[in-house]
């Protein structure tokens, strides 16, 4: 009998401890993070490493663009909006009605990368041919020097923060040609552009780096420079590249709790390092 209360007493204790530990243990912390398709590698990378020495934190990161993303900010369902653009005037207004005070946290830059198959003979292009692609005025790489081949035009669709960037700061906010293929995400441009002798996509810094090899980097050449340029950190960081951005975090009002302290991560020099190691470019 003596044996049994002991047994008793021991599991009454082990049971005890038990539930006095689970009401110690920190209660989850979740944070959703949405919007540029750009920045889903980076981010991801952030939130991995973040959550390795933070284990209390569910970090949740998607894509479906800037729009969309700041379209969530608004609508209150996401904590963190990631934009490959700042905010327009009318997206402002909206948050504005929705009582949604958005606060812009540049975070890294990137360049956005013009690409075309490897066996293309083209290796630059000036801002002025971009356009004229772009707006369906020249279709023919013969016209720039390439082979006689028709261009295909690959490009993002227009919820993306990098579709709105391009036509704004290349097209100098003319449409799109109507030939050209609006794809949904970075990785689809990317595996078109390596599967097609006549294609030509725009991505980001840190895609065009992962597929070396599968596709070919163009040098672009902007107005009064006296040759092509092409995309790297060093090119990105001066302003050399012409076309290059800065991408943003965007919170509702300033930045508090889970929130705070994972931007104060990804703005550390740890967190700056995984910036260059993804292939973007450092804020600091």
């Amino acid at each position: 009998m003596k044996k049994i209360a002991l047994a008793l007493l021991l599991l009454i204790t082990i049971t005890g401890c038990d539930s006095k530990t689970s009401q110690q243990a920190a209660p989850v912390q979740a944070l959703s993070i949405k919007g540029s398709d750009t920045m889903v590698h980076l981010v991801s990378s952030w939130a991995e490493e973040f959550m390795k020495s933070n284990a209390e934190t569910d970090i949740s990161v998607t894509g479906g663009g800037s729009g969309t993303g700041i379209a969530a900010l608004i609508n209150g369902t996401t904590d963190i909006c990631a934009a490959s653009r700042g905010m327009k005037e009318k997206e402002q207004k909206q948050a504005e009605a929705n009582k949604v005070s958005p606060v812009e946290i540049p975070v890294a830059r990137d360049g956005i990368v013009l690409i075309v198959h490897p066996e293309n003979q083209v290796n630059s292009l000036t801002i002025d041919q971009l356009r004229l692609i772009y707006t369906g005025k020249i279709s023919n790489w013969k016209e720039v020097g390439g082979p006689d081949k028709p261009i295909l035009l690959l490009s993002r669709e227009s919820s993306s923060g990098t579709f709105v960037f391009f036509q704004e700061h290349v097209l100098n906010k003319e449409d799109f040609s109507n030939s050209a293929r609006l794809l949904p995400g970075t990785s689809a441009l990317v595996q078109a552009v390596a599967a097609d002798r006549g294609a030509i996509a725009y991505v980001g810094l840190g895609f065009a780096a992962e597929a070396r090899g599968t596709i070919k980097t163009l040098g672009v050449q902007a107005s009064g420079q006296t040759g092509p340029v092409l995309p790297n950190e060093e090119s990105v960081r001066s302003g050399a590249y012409a076309v290059s951005r800065p991408l943003f975090f965007y919170t509702n009002g300033a930045p508090k709790d889970t929130a705070k302290k994972f931007i104060d991560f990804c703005l550390s020099p740890a967190g700056q390092k995984i910036v260059r190691e993804t292939g973007y470019v450092p804020v600091s």
